[in-house]
Order: C-alpha cells, then sequence, then structure tokens
C-alpha cells in the first residue's frame, strides 16, 4: 500500500523529470555498443543506489567494458544500440497487449 510520502515522491519525480532536473543512471557499455538510462530518481543517492543492480544485469547479460555516470538530464531514448543504430524503448507494454 502506497503511503502519502510515496505518492509525494512520484508526483515530485514527475515534476523534477518534466524540468529536466531529475536524475538517471547513465551506463555505456563498449561491447554492445550500447548507452542505457535508467531513471528518473529525485536525487543522486538515491540513482546511485539503484545503479549497482543495473550494472549487475549488463554484466549478466554479457555486457562489457561497462562505464557508469549519474547525471541530472531528461534522455529522449532509454537505449541507445549503436552497434545496429536503433534506439530501442524500453518502456512497459501492457500485460494483455498480445491478445489485442
Amino acid at each position: 500500500m502506497k503511503t502519502i510520502w510515496d505518492n509525494l515522491k512520484e508526483s515530485l519525480i514527475s515534476t523534477f523529470n518534466s524540468l529536466g532536473l531529475a536524475w538517471w543512471v547513465e551506463i555505456v557499455t563498449q561491447n554492445p555498443r550500447c548507452t542505457y538510462y535508467f531513471g528518473p530518481f529525485i536525487n543522486s543517492s538515491d540513482a546511485k543506489v539503484a545503479l549497482k543492480g543495473y550494472v549487475e544485469d549488463l554484466e549478466l547479460e554479457g555486457a562489457q567494458g561497462i562505464l557508469v555516470n549519474v547525471k541530472r538530464c531528461k534522455p529522449n531514448t532509454l537505449t541507445i544500440a549503436e552497434d545496429l543504430g536503433e534506439r530501442i524503448d524500453r518502456k512497459v507494454k501492457p500485460v494483455f497487449s498480445g491478445q489485442m
């Protein structure tokens, strides 16, 4: 069950993100040549706590040459696959989208 703080925090993050003031974890991998953005976060501390899990997931997927940066930004695309010259939208899809 969400608390009042959880709802307020979500609203703040949304507002910060729309203004370009939210914090994001930017991860660049050399193999494959990709740039990933994870977030948004209300502050750099929250982003730094979360980044370990993102790096571990990428390592498990075989990514190499991982560089991490925590910064304020407003990415238009969450995954940029430079090897393939494409941008991949990692947004959540509805569970039943395949049944439409």
